[in-house]
């Protein structure tokens, strides 16, 4: 899909800089997957001590498949 979006010049050429993409548009899709990814990582850190099993650890990496 294309989208047209204004980033500032400095903070593109530090984006660039930094992931070290060959083109603007790598380096900003790297940067929206990274944050998407984070966002996932975030919301399973969330339901930490929040789901219950009938396994434990050790029942659950043993099964067979």
């Amino acid at each position: 899909m294309r989208a047209t979006i204004n980033i500032d010049k400095e903070s593109l050429d530090e984006l660039l800089k930094i992931t070290r993409a060959k083109s603007k548009a790598s380096a900003v899709r790297m940067v929206i997957e990274d944050y998407l990814k984070r966002k996932k990582i975030e919301k399973i850190k969330s339901l930490k001590g929040k789901l219950e099993f009938s396994m434990t650890a050790d029942e659950i990496r043993h099964r067979e498949r």
